[in-house]
């Protein structure tokens, strides 16, 4: 199954980070998330049912991501997957991508991140 829905370039600001200073000034963080879904159905029927609503899996990202800080993109990332993978039976796989576009790390770089892909064990 290669059927995708993508939400990409999700823009936040939040205070998430290891360093104290990411807590107390926050930073920019984009978020990409990939659905392995089969559209077949939703794309015959043309209902909304039969696929998974982005905009709602927007405000599921939001939440976590505007909601309290924590150290680690990477708790961040596990946490949307579980979200989406526990709430959206559709869903067969998520991918979550976090990307701190101006980190407190010195140098020349469009960005630092992290990508993780769960599958959805949720039957």
């Amino acid at each position: 199954m290669q059927d995708t829905i993508f939400l990409k370039g999700l823009e936040f600001y939040a205070y998430h980070g290891a360093l104290a200073a990411e807590n107390e000034i926050g930073q920019p963080f984009i978020v990409d998330v990939r659905l392995k879904v089969d559209l077949k159905a939703a794309g015959e029927s043309d209902s909304v049912e039969d696929t998974v609503n982005y905009a709602e899996v927007y405000e599921d990202v939001k939440a976590i991501m505007e909601g309290p800080p924590v150290n680690l993109i990477e708790h961040l990332a596990e946490r949307i997957a579980k979200r989406i993978n526990s709430h959206y039976n559709r869903v067969m796989e998520t991918t979550i991508s976090i990307t701190k576009p101006n980190p407190p790390i010195p140098g020349h770089y469009q960005g630092v991140g992290i990508e993780i892909v769960r599958e959805n064990t949720n039957d």
